[in-house]
Parts: structure tokens; sequence; C-alpha cells
């Protein structure tokens, strides 16, 4: 039998060496998103271990039933999570808000005509700052535990800076999402229609080719209903598939556009009526909530409660953006589900992970069962239940990705 290597040795260099495999072991407390394999929904397993072989998750179990490995990893009793799915972010610009953001908390209301000042700025930065910037963000999440990432386009809102701004999200995750449809660039102020018909016409043939998905943004002083639904109509049929901004500011059709389409996710679902929860229960559209922007705009946040108790799918995500959710931490956003939008611990961990994997219509990854991709976080603490119990402390001691210790254990 191979002889296991320590804690140090695994954590320094052993922990992605290709070819072998790896337990890793003394988990208080593991989380796998698989109600066949533990306790509950989250599947949750004590005294438990894992193991990772290649790119994936092996076996999951009690520790004392572990099968042989190459070598292991001693968790020391933490608790292991699967990776944060993050499914909604915007990562691709330039620029800073900082004056927008002192202004609202002084108290001006948030719109969505503060986007156009980053377009401004993305538009004048060279592709070199723009991948540094989704590249130091990237890296940010990661290192709080996010192994999933989508980013959008949106702050170019050109063809040749809505292409260039698609590149650069490739660079950095494979859930690419075209969304030219952000807001009417300054240009076509007096003239939305000949937007739309570029974003339907010429930009889409040209980004088409470079994203999964496209989004539209619907909502007052962006896209109404009719130019959302052709503009996602047109995405559709170059292969794109939908998802939709719906419901942020006020009451409006995203959601029950978003549903009507088969959009994968209807995102923010701040302002919702009885028809829009009922029409989200019994579709496939997630239901993706962004507490950071709730909670940097002073608004209302979303009522996950009413969405759950109504058997809708939720999902979590930071939002992150540069004006109205600076924040790449999923761990605050499930903190503040937990304090501000009525879910339980267990319930935002899970919409966090599972549930941001449902919204990117993926099966392997939101989960640590034999065959997911093996990404695995170590918390600094004895169950997930801390995530929300310690906010704001760093509480992600090590972290897989696709099998690779990316970030080293503390």
């Amino acid at each position: 039998m191979p002889v296991p290597q320590p804690l140090a040795e695994a954590g320094r260099a052993g922990a992605d060496l290709p070819g072998a495999s790896t337990l890793i072991t003394n988990i208080g407390a593991l989380v796998t998103n698989d109600a066949t394999r533990g306790t509950g929904p989250l599947g949750l397993i004590t005294d438990a271990a894992l193991v990772v072989d290649g790119t994936d998750v092996a076996w999951v179990g009690p520790r004392a039933e572990a099968p042989a490995t190459d070598r292991s990893f001693d968790a020391q009793g933490r608790a292991a999570i699967p990776g944060f799915v993050d499914s909604h972010s915007h990562l691709v610009f330039a620029g800073d808000r900082t004056a927008e953001f002192n202004a609202r908390m002084s108290g001006r209301a948030y719109s969505a005509g503060g986007i156009r000042t980053t377009v401004e700025a993305t538009r004048a930065a060279p592709d070199s700052a723009l991948h540094a910037t989704a590249g130091r963000h990237v890296s940010e999440a990661l290192r709080q535990g996010t192994t999933t990432v989508e980013i959008k386009s949106g702050y170019g809102l050109t063809v040749e800076h809505e292409v260039r701004s698609l590149a650069v999200a490739a660079a950095h995750t494979d859930e690419v999402t075209f969304l030219g449809a952000h807001v009417v660039p300054a240009e076509f102020a007096e003239d939305p229609a000949g937007y739309v018909d570029l974003v339907t016409g010429p930009m889409l043939d040209a980004c088409a080719p470079h994203a999964r998905w496209a989004d539209v943004f619907c909502e007052q002083g962006a896209f109404d209903a009719d130019q959302a639904r052709a503009i996602l109509k047109a995405a559709s049929a170059r292969g794109l598939l939908p998802r939709m901004h719906a419901n942020q500011l006020s009451h409006g059709p995203g959601v029950q556009l978003a549903v009507e389409l088969g959009a994968a996710s209807a995102d923010h679902c701040t302002h919702l009526t009885d028809s829009d929860v009922d029409a989200l229960a019994h579709g496939d559209t997630v239901a993706t909530l962004l507490p950071g922007a709730e909670f940097s705009t002073r608004a209302a946040y979303p009522d996950a409660r009413r969405l759950l108790d109504a058997g809708a799918t939720v999902a979590l995500s930071p939002d992150c953006n540069p004006g109205s959710s600076f924040t790449s931490s999923m761990a605050f956003c499930v903190a503040l589900a937990v304090r501000e939008m009525g879910m339980t611990p267990d319930e935002a961990l899970w919409s966090a992970t599972a549930g941001g994997a449902r919204a990117l219509r993926r099966d392997d990854v939101g989960t640590l069962s034999p065959g997911a991709r093996a990404d695995l976080v170590l918390l600094d603490a004895p169950s997930h239940v801390h995530l929300a119990y310690r906010p704001g402390v760093p509480l992600v001691s090590a972290v897989w990705r696709a099998g690779r210790c990316v970030v080293r254990p503390t």
C-alpha cells in the first residue's frame, strides 16, 4: 500500500501532482450537496473523507471507510464545502466609481445610468488593463473559495469593444456572457431602437462565437420587455443561452419574460409580484439573488424566504461590479442572505454552490459527489454555519480547483 504523505508535504507540493490519487481526510463536517451521501439536503457527512483522482471526486464517505490512495492530506477537523459557484459577475471594466458610491451613501438614489461612466472608461482602457482587472478579481474570488465564475461583457457597447470584452472574459472563464444590452450607450440616447438593431444584428454576429450566454438588463432606464424579448430571441437563434437582469429597481416584466423564454436565471428578483414568484416556482428559471447590490445601494433586500417557500430554486452571487456591488465575497453574501433575506445557513450555502451551478446549468460543480469536478474549500472552522455565524472573518483555509490545490493551507 502506498505511504500517505503528511499534511505539510501534501500542502507544499503533493496536492496537485498528476496521475496520483489524494485522500483528504479528518474532515470535521463535509458538505456534499448530495442528499444520498449524507444527512439533510446538504448531504452532510461528519468525521468524513474525500478522494480526489485527477480532476474529479472519486469517493466520499466516513473517514473510517476511506480507501487507500497515493497520498493523504489531513484536514485537521476543518469543515469542507464545494467551491462557490458565482453565476453573475461584471469583471471586464476599467475606472472607478468611488464618487458615485460616496454620493449614494450621502443620499443620492441608484439608477442604471451610472453604467455609462464605466463604459467610457472601459472603452479607453488598453487590453492589458482589462485583463489585469479581470484577473485580479478572479484571483481575489478564488482566494475566498469561488472556483467557478461567470463573467459578462456590457461595458463596451460597440461591436469592437463588446468583442474585446468577451475575449478578455474568455481568458478567465468558460462561462462567458454577452451583455451588449446592458444600457443604451450615450451615442444612441436619441435612437434606442437603432441600438437594439445594432445589438440584434452586427453586434450579435460578431459576439456570438465568443460567448455561451446572452443577457439583457430589463429595467426602467435600460431595456423594456419588447426590446429584451427581441434581443434574447435573436441571441438564441445564434446559439446563445438566455439569462436576464430582472426586477432589480422596480416591479416589471423581466421575471415573467425570463420564464417565458426559458432563461437559465432571472437575476436580482428584488421586486416580485405573487405571479412572478409563482412563475419562478413552476418553471426552470433560477432566481439568482444578489444581496451585495442591495447592501451597496441601501435598497430593500429580496425576499428569499418567499421564493423558497413557494418552491423556487434560488442562487446567490456577489454581483461583483464597479457600480452597485463592488465585492467578490460569496461568504459575505451568505451572511447577508441569512441575516437579511430569511434564509437558513444551510439554504444560503446550497444557493451559493449548487444553486449557482443550476443557474449555469452545470451538474459537475457545486457538489462533492463522485464524478463531480474536485472543487473543494476547507474552512478554518468546524462547520459551514460559521460562514454566517462569523461574518467578515476570512475563514477559507485552502482551495482545490479541478483537483489542484490552488490556495495553499493556512
